[in-house]
């Protein structure tokens, strides 16, 4: 397999693994009380943690590859 197709089908499986979780928050935000402004912040919060956990995953795996 062609190694951009590795990285493009990963970039997207992450994106789509963070805007599931995104999602996730948001509406549990929602069901807690929360309103409509105050999930879509806890929203955005998660999927930013979640794109910032990969990255950090990433780079210390980096260290790691030939």
């Amino acid at each position: 397999m062609n190694h951009i197709a590795v990285v493009l089908l990963t970039t997207g499986l992450i994106l789509v693994f963070a805007l599931l979780a995104a999602a996730a928050a948001g509406v549990l935000a929602r069901l807690d009380g929360a309103t409509y402004p105050a999930a879509l912040m806890r929203a955005a919060t998660t999927f930013a943690a979640v794109l910032t956990l990969t990255a950090a995953i990433t780079g210390a795996l980096a260290q790691y590859l030939p």
